[in-house]
């Protein structure tokens, strides 16, 4: 149920985003997909993720680009928390928004590192993620049709349980 209330709304979302479409047209579509992992417990996990373009911040090295991405990870079953009020059975869809950094010139061997931040709201309630609003970061690595990204989701422990999920990702990278 909550999963369909969840999708309700990011389908209602992306409507009303359709009209700004033109004006920030994405440059970067990557399909992620890896593994996620929770006090060693592990579970698949996968995002598509856009990134748009990218802006200069002032007169230094340093860029920024809007980052945008939809997830799930699959829930897993660990005896030690079926009874707990939070259990880790649940699988969980997460919608989040922020910003891809990068530093350094254009043709620099640093450049494609990057590093990621954006709030994040999700469908469920999981040992892992335990409250309506969790952080991504993410630090990974950028080439022209791939990334390597390691992921960590958590609510910076504002509410307990904060296990957190940490998950390794590759992504497929499209340009548009």
């Amino acid at each position: 149920m909550r999963s369909s209330t969840f999708l309700r709304r990011l389908a209602v979302l992306a409507l009303l985003a359709l009209p700004a479409l033109p004006a920030t047209a994405a440059t970067r579509i990557e399909v992620q997909a890896g593994r996620s992992y929770m006090d060693g417990y592990g579970s698949n996990a996968a995002f598509l993720e856009g990134v748009f373009g990218e802006h200069r911040i002032g007169s230094t090295r340093l860029t920024w680009s809007p980052d945008v991405s939809v997830g799930w990870i699959n829930g897993r079953d660990v005896s030690r928390y079926r009874n707990s009020r939070y259990t880790t059975s649940d699988s969980v869809w997460l919608a989040a928004a922020g910003a891809r950094f990068h530093y350094g010139d254009a043709d620099a061997w640093y450049r494609p590192l990057f590093f990621s931040f954006q709030p994040a709201y999700h469908s469920g309630r999981t040992q892992a993620l335990s409250s309506g609003y969790e952080f991504v970061s993410t630090l990974g690595w950028q080439g022209k049709h791939w990334s390597f990204q390691l992921r960590h989701i958590s609510n910076g422990s504002m509410h307990e349980p904060n296990r957190g999920e940490t998950m390794a990702l590759v992504g497929l990278a499209f340009n548009i």
